[in-house]
């Protein structure tokens, strides 16, 4: 395990190495001007030629691409155009609020996609399965910022039983979550239902319902626990997809966290900002799928590095 760890963390620093140079040289060759961007069309070309000078933006691309490596190794992402403060202070303010959407979302996906993928596979065929089979294709089909507005116009706007944005306590953390979860449950459910499957009509569930052990202990103890490894694959890339790509549903319910700050930095080109972000959000990507392997030898003992 340990040698497995140390080759893996080895991996993140060429992983992220060709992230922050193809990051970097995609935003510099985008259209635009970031300078033009932060003081607006009105201002004089005197005041736009000395921003440039502040901001370095008149350097070779090689010698920015250089100072901004040095940068990153010494923990320094830059600093905001548009806050004016360092990026890596911004992210770490913000990155709160995302994690606890993230966990809310996971949270209601894992226990409503595994509950219903496990009752259908112990009662295939029946009406649970097939209106679970529908709702799956359904969420599934629906794109993220559809299911947020319907949501907010039947929960908040016609029975006005939860707010429809902000982020000032726990019932503003409803519909978001639900929002960002809803694929998950659909995708999660059928991932459990066929693992289980299989696991039911296997020899030592048959051995284990033979020696009188209840049904509930042979479902849950012996053919859920073997049929964990790829609904867990399934949930740990889902989180690491919630924690770096929920910018739709953050938009959509304004709320603070990390999704909404790399929009902003997108829509006012604030380069630096956008190449922080991305590069801080590819390391907690990185490091939610090395969780994720850890996981497996604690599910299955049998999984060898």
């Amino acid at each position: 395990m340990r040698h497995f760890l140390l080759g893996r963390l080895a991996l993140l620093v060429p992983t992220l190495a060709g992230v922050l140079a193809v990051t970097f040289l995609l935003l510099y060759v985008a259209p635009g001007d970031p300078v033009q961007a932060m003081v607006g069309e009105r201002a004089d070309s005197s005041t736009i030629a000395r921003l440039r000078a502040e901001l370095h933006l008149d350097d070779p691309l090689p010698l920015q691409f250089v100072r901004y490596v040095g940068g990153v190794v010494r923990g320094d992402l830059g600093t905001s155009y548009i806050t004016r403060r360092p990026i890596l202070d911004d992210l770490l303010e913000r990155f709160p609020a995302t994690l606890e959407l993230a966990g809310a979302a996971m949270l209601f996906a894992a226990v409503t996609g595994i509950s219903l993928g496990i009752y259908s596979a112990w009662r295939p065929g029946g009406l649970a399965d097939r209106l679970g089979a529908v709702a799956a294709y359904l969420a599934v089909s629906f794109p993220v910022y559809w299911v947020g507005l319907l949501l907010i116009l039947l929960f908040a706007v016609t029975l006005r039983w939860l707010p429809p944005s902000g982020a000032r306590g726990p019932r503003y953390l409803i519909l978001p979550a639900l929002t960002l979860g809803m694929r998950s449950v659909a995708v999660v459910s059928r991932m459990t239902r066929a693992a289980m499957r299989e696991m039911l009509g296997a020899d030592f569930v048959r051995t284990a319902r033979a020696k009188g052990l209840g049904e509930v202990r042979v479902v849950l103890r012996h053919a859920f626990r073997n049929a964990l490894l790829p609904v867990l694959t399934v949930l740990g890339l889902d989180f690491g997809s919630y924690l770096t790509g929920s910018i739709l549903t953050e938009t959509i319910f304004s709320w603070p966290g990390v999704g909404r700050y790399v929009l902003t930095a997108i829509e006012k080109r604030d380069l630096p900002a956008i190449q922080g972000s991305i590069l801080f959000l590819s390391v907690v990507f990185v490091l939610v799928n090395l969780l994720t392997d850890v996981l497996y030898a604690k599910v299955d003992p049998r999984v060898e590095y």
